[in-house]
C-alpha cells in the first residue's frame, strides 16, 4: 500500500499575539479579555476575511493566519495595526490591547485544518521580536510585497531566530509612510522616546545642495531607526513638511512624535554650515543643538560626517530629555521602559550606593517584561558595579553573568544591550573574545555609536591594547563631545597613553574624566599611578585620598584581579599606586 503523502502548498504565514498580555491580564483579567475579544469581533475578524485570510488558530492571546498571498498578509497587518492605534488612541496607556505581527512565506504542511512546518515557526518567531504595535517580516516575504504595497520597511539585517537552524535577514514595517495626518488630527504619541526628522532648509540658491541635504536626512534617519529605543518616523512622512512653514507642536501632533529634528544647509565658497536642533515638540523646549563648519572637499564624506556627529551627540541628549520626562510621572504609572529610564541616572553613577538603588527598578521592569533585553543588560551592569567596587562577592558576580548573558540572547538587535553586556562579560568574567564580538555587532547595528566605543577603550586598556584603547576611546569623545559618559573614554585613554609610557598624557586623559564624573574611583587610580610615573609624588599622595575617602576598600590587586587587568597592566599600575603610598 503506497504511504500517504503530506498536504503542502506554499503560503504567507501571520502570527500574533498582545503584547504584555500577562501583565493585562494580572491587572484586569475581566476588562482585558472583553476589550481584546471586543477588537477580534468588531475590528480584526472582518479585516482579515476582506483581506482573504483563515484564521487557523488562536491560543490565548495569540492568533495563526494563512494568506495565499503576502501582499495580502501585508495589508492586513498594516491595516490591523494601524486601526488598532486610532482604537488605542483614547485607552490609558497601561491599559491598551498593542499586537504584534510576524509573517514569512514558506512550506507548510496541512493537517486536519491546521498548519505546521518550518513556514509556521519562523513567522512566529518573528512575531516575538516585533515591537508592540509593529510587524517584523521575513526576506521571502519582504521580496513578495517589494513595489507593491505602500508600507515602507527597514532592513533589519540578519537575525538568529530561536530554534532556527539557519539566519533569517529581517524586515520591520515603518508606520509613517503614508501621508501626514489632516491638519488638526492628533496621532497617538508613541509609548517610548520618538522622533520626526524634517527636511533641512536650504539656505542656499544652489540645487545641488538641495540633494545634498536631503541625502544627509534621509542618512540621519537611518541612523536613528538603529537605536532600538527610538520609534523613527519614516522620510515619506516626515518629508511631507517640505517647504512648508509648520509649527513644531503641530508636527508633534500630527506624527504622534515627542521630538522633532530640523535644520538648515547654507553653502559659502567652498565651504558649507549645517546646524541642527532637537525640539521636544509639546513644550517647545530645545534639547540640543549643533553647527557644522566644513570644507566641501568630498562630499559624501561630507555627509558621512555630520551624520555620524549628528546622530552620536542626538542619542545621550534624548536619553537624558527622556530620564526628565519620566520624573514628571507618578510612580504608579511607570511601565517597563519608563523604569529603565528612571534607574538610569543611578546606573550611570557605576558606584555601589547608586546601583543599589536602581536594581528594585529594573528588577521590577523586568517582572513586566521578563526578556527586556535593556533591563537586563542594566541589572547586570549594577551587579558588575557591586562585584567590582562593592567587595567581589561571587554572589554578585554570578548574577551579573546570568544577567549579562540574557541580554546577549534578547538583544541581539539592541546595540546599548550588546555593549553592556559585553563590557560586563569581558571585564569580569575576563572572556574577551565574547565581549569584543558583541561589540562589533552593537557597532554593527549602531556604526555611531559613541556609548561602544566609551566601553571598548576600557576594554582594550585592561587588555593591554594600549593604542585600541586610545582609538576606540578618542572617537567616542568626538562622536559625542558632552556625552556624560565620557568618563569611561577618558579612563581608557588615559590607560592607554600608561601603558605607553606617555605619563602626562595619561595624567591629562584622567583629569578629563574626572571633571566630568568626579566620583568614579578608576580616573582617581589612574591619575594616581600618571602623577607618580611623572615624579609629583605629593599632588599623587593627595589624589589616592581622595580615592580611599570615595572607596575605603580600595586595592590594586583587588582591582586588577576584579576586571582582569593583564599581568603587564596590572604590574606598571601597582608599582606606580604603591610609590604614592596606596593599598597594593
Amino acid at each position: 500500500m503506497a504511504e500517504q503523502r503530506a498536504e503542502r502548498r506554499l503560503s504567507a504565514i501571520l502570527a500574533g499575539d498582545v503584547a504584555g498580555y500577562s501583565r493585562l491580564m494580572g491587572a484586569d483579567e475581566e476588562g482585558t479579555l472583553a476589550r481584546l475579544n471586543a477588537h477580534r469581533r468588531e475590528f480584526l475578524e472582518p479585516k482579515v476575511a476582506e483581506h482573504r485570510g483563515r484564521v487557523v488558530k488562536r491560543t490565548g492571546d495569540g492568533i495563526l493566519i494563512e494568506f495565499a498571498s503576502a501582499v495580502d498578509a501585508v495589508r492586513f497587518a498594516t491595516e490591523a495595526q494601524r486601526g488598532m492605534s486610532e482604537r488605542n488612541a483614547p485607552v490609558a496607556a497601561d491599559k491598551r490591547i498593542e499586537l504584534r505581527m510576524g509573517i514569512h512565506v514558506g512550506d507548510i504542511i496541512i493537517e486536519e485544518g491546521d498548519i505546521f512546518g518550518d513556514g509556521v515557526n519562523i513567522a512566529a518567531r518573528l512575531e516575538s521580536i516585533a515591537e508592540p504595535g509593529g510587524i517584523c517580516i521575513s526576506d521571502d516575504a519582504y521580496r513578495q510585497v517589494r513595489g507593491k504595497i505602500d508600507t515602507v520597511f527597514e532592513d533589519g539585517g540578519t537575525q538568529e531566530l530561536k530554534n532556527i537552524d539557519h539566519p533569517v535577514r529581517i524586515y520591520r514595517a515603518q508606520f509613517g509612510n503614508s501621508a501626514v495626518t489632516p491638519s488638526g488630527q492628533q496621532r497617538a504619541v508613541a509609548d517610548r522616546a520618538s522622533i520626526a526628522v524634517l527636511p533641512f532648509q536650504n539656505m542656499s540658491q544652489d540645487p545641488e545642495q538641495e540633494y545634498f541635504a536631503d541625502g544627509m536626512v534621509e542618512d540621519i534617519i537611518t541612523g536613528l531607526s538603529r537605536i532600538k529605543s527610538l520609534f523613527v518616523i519614516a522620510r515619506n512622512s516626515s518629508f511631507a513638511y517640505k517647504g512648508r512653514t509648520v509649527d513644531v507642536k503641530q508636527i508633534g501632533r500630527e506624527l504622534g512624535v515627542r521630538y522633532v529634528l530640523e535644520g538648515s544647509v547654507r553653502k559659502a565658497g567652498n565651504r558649507v554650515r549645517i546646524t541642527a536642533q532637537l525640539i521636544e515638540a509639546e513644550t517647545n523646549r530645545h534639547i540640543w543643538a549643533e553647527r557644522y563648519d566644513r570644507a566641501l572637499d568630498d562630499i559624501f564624506a561630507l555627509q558621512d560626517d555630520i551624520t555620524m556627529s549628528t546622530v552620536a551627540s542626538i542619542e545621550p541628549s534624548l536619553r537624558q530629555a527622556e530620564i526628565e520626562r519620566v520624573k514628571r510621572k507618578r510612580p504608579d504609572s511607570l511601565d517597563a521602559y519608563d523604569l529603565v529610564l528612571r534607574s538610569l541616572p543611578l546606573v550611570f553613577t557605576l558606584m555601589p550606593d547608586g546601583v543599589s538603588q536602581a536594581l528594585p527598578l529594573l528588577e521590577r521592569a523586568l517582572a513586566l517584561e521578563p526578556n527586556y533585553a535593556a533591563a537586563l543588560a542594566y541589572a547586570g551592569w549594577c551587579h558588575e558595579v557591586l562585584f567590582v567596587r562593592g567587595g567581589m562577592h561571587q554572589e554578585n558576580r554570578l548574577t551579573m553573568s546570568r544577567y549579562a548573558r540574557a541580554a546577549l540572547l534578547h538583544g541581539r538587535d539592541d546595540a546599548a544591550a550588546l555593549t553592556i553586556a559585553g563590557f560586563c562579560i569581558g571585564l569580569v568574567e575576563h572572556d574577551r573574545p565574547t565581549a569584543f564580538q558583541a561589540l562589533d555587532a552593537a557597532l554593527t547595528l549602531s556604526p555611531s555609536s559613541a556609548f561602544a566605543n566609551n566601553m571598548g577603550s576600557v576594554l582594550f586598556g585592561w587588555a593591554g591594547e594600549a593604542e585600541r584603547a586610545v582609538e576606540w576611546g578618542e572617537r567616542a569623545v568626538r562622536l559625542s563631545p558632552f556625552d556624560p559618559l565620557n568618563f569611561v573614554a577618558f579612563g581608557g585613554i588615559s590607560a592607554g597613553h600608561f601603558i605607553r609610557g606617555r605619563y602626562a598624557e595619561a595624567a591629562d586623559a584622567a583629569r578629563k574624566a574626572i571633571q566630568v564624573n568626579p566620583l568614579f574611583t578608576v580616573s582617581y587610580m589612574l591619575l594616581v599611578a600618571a602623577l607618580a610615573k611623572l615624579g609629583q609624588i605629593e599632588e599623587a599622595k593627595a589624589v589616592g585620598a581622595r580615592l580611599l575617602e570615595l572607596q575605603p576598600s580600595f586595592s590594586i590587586g583587588r582591582m586588577s584581579a576584579a576586571v582582569g587587568m593583564v599581568p603587564s597592566v596590572a604590574a606598571g599600575l601597582t608599582d606606580a599606586v604603591r610609590s604614592a603610598g596606596l593599598p597594593a
